[in-house]
């Protein structure tokens, strides 16, 4: 992912929060100069999603980030291992190490204790290949892991942006009930 990318990740995912952002703040956090933070946020300022005064910017619109995230994010860039497993989703699943992060369609379903519709591909965020590669139709992929990402699943923002770039027809349930869960929730 971009720089500016995980800049708009921190901005929705702590501007549920807060929405209230010190630019200098945001580059001393991931070790970015205040230009690149100048850089994500001014075309956030362009498409009205965000205001900005000399020091802060403060998120007006939550949902114009998301989408102007979920139309420049490359999910397929990302991609640094894929294979074919042959067992069921939920058993992959189960074998995925304690360093992994889950993404995609298996994050979407620990988010929203529910699974909208059935799903065949499993994404993580990690480093070590857990199964042999074997030619066929890919079924469970590896995205580059970054150092800011914390915890078992992707935030709420990076699963629905994820979600947004996948075509398979179920990413289109995935994305509303995340949508109704946690964007009509929050006022978003």
């Amino acid at each position: 992912m971009k720089k500016i990318e995980l800049i708009w990740r921190e901005v929705l995912d702590a501007g549920l929060k807060n929405p209230i952002f010190e630019q200098k703040h945001l580059a001393q956090k991931f070790g970015f100069s205040t230009s690149t933070v100048f850089a994500a946020i001014k075309p956030l300022r362009a498409i009205g999603a965000v205001e900005v005064t000399s020091r802060n910017f403060k998120i007006i619109n939550f949902e114009k980030i998301l989408m102007f995230w979920a139309t420049h994010r490359n999910l397929q860039k990302d991609i640094i291992y894929q294979t074919h497993v042959d067992l069921p989703v939920f058993e992959i699943e189960g074998l995925v190490d304690n360093k992994t992060i889950y993404g995609a369609y298996s994050a979407a379903r620990n988010l929203l204790n529910d699974t909208p519709s059935d799903y065949d591909k499993v994404y993580v965020y990690g480093e070590t290949p857990r199964f042999p590669k074997i030619k066929g139709v890919g079924n469970f992929f590896i995205l580059k892991k970054d150092k800011f990402m914390q915890g078992k699943t992707t935030s709420v923002s990076q699963t629905f942006v994820d979600l947004w770039n996948l075509t398979d027809w179920f990413a289109k349930d995935y994305l509303e009930a995340l949508k109704a869960k946690f964007l009509v929730r929050n006022g978003a």
